[in-house]
């Protein structure tokens, strides 16, 4: 009769290989010899150990979706597999540089205290925030050192035993032949994990993990000068490692939020001043309402349209890679001009008798009428 492999595992034929590893785990802690002592099911966790690591081979687990059988007949000595499924170079040089050349040493089993991983909170901060910095509160899910276990992963007055399946060496060799001759791999050991040990009474809030989901409050401190896409790193802030490793690092990525008067260029601030065109001409000093209040804007006599006038230190903070403030950049003001688009009578005679004045219409005219005026060209061309 064909062995069911996925059935065996309790998962369909299209399963990802993760969930194959989830559904090993599970029936492993329920049928490991070190916490169910019915022989049944010490036969029946080496059937699931056997399909697992079939079933976690790709090479192996194709043969199984083709309808064959890796399992039967592997006792009798490889019966013309290919002698290099299931390991590639890294197994072949630890066969032959580590576990074979010591006698079986391998690397032995790893510690189940590891460092946590960074985190990544984005914080929406206004112009004004970027001037002067700012401290803010801020609520992460994140995972947390258990604090019924400390870490331990185990349940009150219990402690890891040593594995049956590795015998705490944390791997599993094995003999395989090739035209060299007989190679001797090693893989980590599936119901370990190739910690060498398991927990057979794990504990109840983390399961095991020595850790556990939660959301805390964290403040941080945002430096002045900063700007959109950069990240301040709150070092030890980030999530606790399995078996309550150390923290890694919590970065805050700053999302600046559009400002309606200013617009930013690196440290320095850009805006546009709207004034009359009398203003213009005559010259004037105006109020500027800017981040750090209102200042005095000197629009010189003849200011022309587009004129760009600099306050200088009127920026941001120059923030550097360092974390140092050096010096702060200008502010740019742009000038527009405004031109009346409708004039009275009173006002538009005004305007004639200024560009009297000025000998403005006499050039007007000399433009239209003379010599290269439009009316000179279309005459010419009509003759």
């Amino acid at each position: 009769m064909a062995r069911d492999y996925y059935g065996t595992l309790g998962v369909r034929q299209d399963a990802s290989a993760e969930e194959i590893k989830r559904a090993y785990r599970k029936l492993a802690r329920e049928l490991h010899p070190d916490v169910n002592p019915d022989p049944d099911a010490q036969q029946r966790f080496r059937e699931v150990t056997a399909v697992y690591e079939v079933l976690s081979d790709p090479q192996k687990r194709k043969l199984v979706d083709m309808g064959a059988d890796p399992l039967e007949g592997a006792a009798g000595g490889g019966g013309g597999r290919d002698p290099f499924a299931g390991f590639g170079l890294g197994d072949i040089m630890d066969a032959f540089f580590g576990a074979a050349a010591g006698g079986g040493g391998g690397r032995g089993p790893r510690s189940r205290v590891q460092p946590g991983t960074d985190a990544l909170i984005r914080l929406d901060l206004t112009l004004d925030e970027c001037l002067t910095g700012v401290s803010r509160e801020l609520t992460v899910d994140t995972a947390v050192l258990c604090d019924v276990c400390r870490g331990a992963g185990t349940a009150e007055g219990t402690s890891p035993v040593t594995c049956d399946t590795c015998g705490g060496r944390g791997e599993i060799q094995s003999v395989q032949r090739s035209f060299l001759g007989q190679v001797v791999t090693a893989r980590p050991c599936p119901v370990c994990r190739g910690f060498g040990e398991v927990i057979p009474d794990p504990c109840h809030q983390c399961g095991g993990e020595g850790r556990v989901r939660a959301r805390r409050t964290i403040t941080a401190k945002i430096p002045p000068g900063v700007a959109e896409g950069m990240r301040v790193r709150l070092a030890g802030q980030g999530e606790v490692g399995p078996g309550g490793g150390p923290a890694g690092d919590l970065y805050v990525e700053v999302e600046e939020v559009p400002h309606e008067t200013f617009e930013r260029e690196g440290a320095d601030l850009h805006c546009t001043v709207r004034i009359p065109m009398t203003t213009a001409a005559l010259g004037a000093n105006l109020p500027l309402e800017t981040l750090e209040g209102v200042e005095e804007l000197d629009i010189a006599p003849g200011t022309q349209p587009g004129a760009e006038l600099v306050m200088s230190g009127r920026g941001l903070p120059r923030l550097r890679s360092s974390g140092r403030v050096d010096g702060r950049g200008d502010l740019h003001v742009h000038i527009e001009v405004e031109v009346p688009t409708r004039v009275d009578a009173r006002q538009a005679e005004l305007l004639r008798e200024f560009a009297g004045l000025r000998g403005e219409e006499a050039q007007m005219l000399a433009t239209t009428n003379g010599k290269g005026g439009l009316f000179s060209r279309l005459r010419a061309r009509h003759r």
